[in-house]
């Protein structure tokens, strides 16, 4: 079968534009299809990308897309509503309903985060309510952070962000207390532990001032706090995956569940589906941008080899 390209990606995030550039680089036809809406957009900047600590979300995109088109590949603002294999590649159908063809398929679409239904959250989300310490843990340092509760990990998370800040307070929101060991740790180095359900963030401004915790109106208390830190559910973009027959599975943090990715060969990416591959987020939930750039730099020459193979096997054939 004729197809319109060597390779189409799903998703125009750092995996995504940092594989398709690297195909260019390749002289591969390269198609790079993308809906927009970057994971990180609420965040001020990207932090821990050596070189680019800081810059907007998008700017570095917008680079990444310019650097991509000087080498030749290509970018189309249009998602993909699903894909299935068809002979000598994939077929991948668009949301506008065009219908594209492949040798292989990179899937980077990323994840969501999930966050807690708590009033005033989402205002503050990627700002100055966060997860990752080395994504934004500099940029909250010696301020009065509290960590709400989400699952059995926060009181390590907790612990984790008292290198960044000496006023750290656990708010348990319904989660069981720290364990004899674990409370040792944090009340050694400083830690307050508070019980009771979160009810809202309070803000004065638009500025976070603290985080509401009762039953009621009547118990009600505020703890100050200028940052609140948690752990959403990480849960990946994977239709298009699910329609190739490539399902997600539970992503663990030791023994706790904290959300659901799309695995793949640690080399490559590859999935359970030949030629379909995985990078970024929604194979890693863990991996920061730069993490995720790296990741689809190295499937891109994994599957970049595999197809020099493949051609080459051609060539015998022919031959022969």
């Amino acid at each position: 079968m004729e197809t319109n390209h060597d390779v189409i990606i799903i998703g125009g995030g750092p995996a995504g534009l940092a594989a398709a550039t690297t195909f260019a680089r390749a002289r591969r036809d390269v198609l790079v299809l993308d809906t927009g809406e970057p994971r990180n957009a609420p965040a001020h900047g990207v932090h821990s990308f050596l070189s680019r600590d800081g810059m907007a979300p998008r700017e570095l995109l917008a680079i990444a897309r310019g650097e991509l088109l000087g080498f030749g590949g290509r970018f189309r603002l249009e998602g993909a509503q699903g894909a299935r294999a068809v002979e000598g590649g994939f077929e991948v159908t668009l949301s506008g309903g065009d219908v594209l063809t492949a040798r292989r398929l990179l899937v980077t679409t990323g994840l969501v985060d999930e966050l807690p239904p708590i009033e005033g959250l989402r205002e503050h989300w990627g700002t100055s309510a966060i997860h990752c310490p080395y994504c934004h843990g500099y940029e909250v340092r010696d301020k009065a952070l509290v960590v709400l509760a989400t699952n059995p990990m926060s009181a390590h998370q907790a612990l984790h962000f008292t290198q960044w800040s000496d006023d750290v307070t656990l708010v348990l929101d319904g989660q069981a207390a720290p364990e004899a060991a674990e409370a040792a740790r944090l009340a050694a180095v400083g830690v307050r532990v508070v019980a009771g359900p979160v009810r809202r963030l309070v803000s004065e401004e638009g500025r976070l001032t603290g985080v509401e915790v009762g039953e009621a109106d009547s118990d009600a208390v505020v703890v100050p706090c200028e940052a609140v830190v948690l752990a959403p559910r990480f849960t990946a973009r994977s239709a298009v995956l699910e329609s190739l027959g490539v399902e997600p599975v539970d992503f663990l943090m030791g023994e706790t569940v904290v959300g659901r990715h799309v695995p793949g060969d640690p080399m490559g990416g590859q999935t359970s589906v030949p030629g379909v591959h995985v990078a970024g987020n929604v194979t890693d939930p863990m991996a920061q941008v730069i993490h995720a750039a790296g990741a689809g730099v190295r499937a891109a020459a994994m599957m970049n080899m595999a197809l020099i193979v493949e051609d080459a096997d051609r060539a015998v054939a022919a031959a022969s």
